[in-house]
């Protein structure tokens, strides 16, 4: 069976229908309320200044700074940045010097224990170096040798002998020391002045012909 169609009833037929029993004419909502309320005012800016002025101004109390009349013990400190802390290596994989330790992988450098000698497996250098048997004293003292056989040909008529005539003759050398020895022989008389040093054998000769020697 059809169903039975309702009559439509919309909203202004409902509103027509008030306004027949009422008979009196709508009024907005909004004109109303716009009625009632009086209209506000916002505060000048007079106002706002008045009160700002009325208020009076709080300072913050300074906190007082010890005055160091004297250096002290408990005043002295390191600079900033002197001591940095040492870093600590091989404590993980997480942070850079983690597992390896910035040593890389493998090798010479990543051993715990190697001698700064060690040249790698090549032949170290105290092995490659010659060796010479003995020492060099630092004590040695050196001397400029003059014999007896020398000194009667430079003195044929005896005389006195110095180190500066030496030198002038070309017998020594200058500023070094000189000693006379005894190989030769000796006729004439010689007086040695200045010879730093005279050996027994050419004393005995000197003094048998006849000379003398005068050590400083």
């Amino acid at each position: 069976m059809a169903e039975a169609k309702k009559p439509a009833t919309t909203t202004s037929a409902k509103t027509t229908a008030a306004k027949a029993r009422t008979g009196a004419t709508p009024v907005k909502a909004s004109t109303t309320k716009a009625a009632a309320k009086p209209t506000a005012t916002k505060p000048t800016a007079t106002k706002t200044a008045a009160t700002k002025a009325s208020k009076p101004s709080v300072k913050k109390a300074k906190a007082p700074v010890e005055k160091v009349d004297m250096l002290r013990m408990h005043h002295l400190k390191p600079a900033a940045g002197a001591h940095t802390p040492k870093t600590r290596v091989g404590r993980g994989e997480g942070g850079t010097r983690g597992k390896t330790a910035g040593r890389g992988t493998k090798g010479t450098g990543a051993r715990y224990q190697v001698s700064p000698r060690f040249e790698g497996g090549q032949t170290p250098i105290h092995m490659r170096i010659p060796k010479m048997r003995g020492f060099k004293s630092p004590f040695k003292v050196t001397y400029q040798v003059v014999n007896l056989s020398a000194l009667s040909e430079l003195y044929p008529k005896g005389g006195q002998v110095t180190k500066a005539d030496l030198v002038a003759k070309g017998a020594v050398r200058k500023n070094e020391l000189v000693k006379i020895l005894g190989d030769g022989d000796i006729a004439v008389q010689l007086t040695v002045v200045d010879a730093e040093k005279v050996s027994r054998s050419a004393r005995s000769k000197i003094e048998a012909a006849g000379g003398s020697i005068n050590q400083d």
